[in-house]
């Protein structure tokens, strides 16, 4: 007689969380290290592989987790809520802030499938064959996984020095392509330390194996933590009665952050859409503001 293996990724509930080995180890030499983000990074791949994860929605939020850690890395003071209101509260006729811009630059990053037209349209200060260029890096683009990204970002910051947004994105591009992955998820933006940008060589490698471990960890967290929400906010779709209110959700499972004027309803319907949602428990309202209110997941 044979039993059928039960996995614990079926339940939508218990994704599977990252092993206390890797969370709880102290690795002491460099090939300890790199075991480490090798088993996070293999980790986060079966996460990001499981069907009710909202992918685009899981890389929104990380998209604006790693903008706020490069505002911080230039000197700025801007946090999560403002640079939501940079991009999300910016009429048509307006031009983001250096802030509000490296939030644009994060999100194009991971809109779409990872191409090289899709790298130019979030970095369009640089040519195409400039993008590619670096991509390749010294190691042609046939590295391991982590080492190539950090190749990529030591070639960038030597090459462009301060350029810390593009060398980030890229870093990360070139992790996503090493490992498979179709989309951009920012990673060593969330870990590396802005004095580890200055590193080279094996120093920098191995900042770049310590930052993947702790941002797998936060992306898996996150990851479960969005399922669970989107799937209380697809249960209670079949009950909202507005039209066009199932396009609503769907920008809702895409989105970090909503406007009510972005949704496919008129202003008031839109307004009492995103009000019974939050009574609900389907969306949060993120800015504790009595108006230019802003919703999420």
């Amino acid at each position: 007689m044979t039993f059928a293996r039960h996995d614990p990724i079926d339940d939508l509930d218990t994704l599977p969380r990252m092993p206390a080995w890797v969370t709880s180890a102290r690795p002491e030499t460099f090939e300890d290290v790199a075991f480490l983000s090798g088993a996070a990074l293999n980790h986060l791949h079966v996460v990001l592989g499981h069907k009710d994860v909202p992918q685009a929605l899981l890389r929104d939020r990380l998209a604006l987790r790693a903008a706020e850690a490069c505002v911080a890395f230039s000197g700025r003071p801007e946090r999560e809520g403002e640079l939501r209101d940079a991009v999300h509260l910016l009429r048509s006729v307006d031009l983001p802030g250096p802030a509000g811009k490296t939030y644009h630059h994060w999100r194009r990053a991971v809109e779409r499938p990872l191409s090289l037209k899709a790298l130019h349209r979030a970095l369009p200060e640089y040519e195409p064959d400039q993008i590619a260029t670096w991509l390749d890096g010294s190691d042609g683009g046939q590295g391991a996984p982590v080492a190539r990204a950090a190749s990529v970002l030591e070639t960038i910051m030597t090459d462009v020095p301060r350029t810390e947004v593009p060398a980030l994105i890229l870093a990360d591009a070139a992790l996503a392509q090493a490992l498979g992955w179709d989309h951009l998820v920012p990673l060593l933006s969330l870990g590396l330390k802005r004095a580890d940008l200055r590193k080279q060589g094996e120093e920098l490698r191995l900042a770049c194996h310590r930052a993947v471990v702790p941002s797998a960890v936060e992306a898996v967290r996150l990851g479960a933590e969005l399922t669970r929400k989107a799937a209380r906010l697809k249960a209670v779709a079949p009950n909202l009665r507005a039209k066009g209110a199932g396009q609503a959700v769907e920008i809702f499972l895409t989105r970090d952050a909503v406007a009510a004027s972005a949704l496919p309803l008129p202003d008031r319907a839109a307004r009492r859409l995103c009000d019974r949602l939050v009574d609900l428990g389907a969306v949060r309202e993120l800015t504790g503001r009595d108006t230019f209110r802003l919703y999420g997941v």
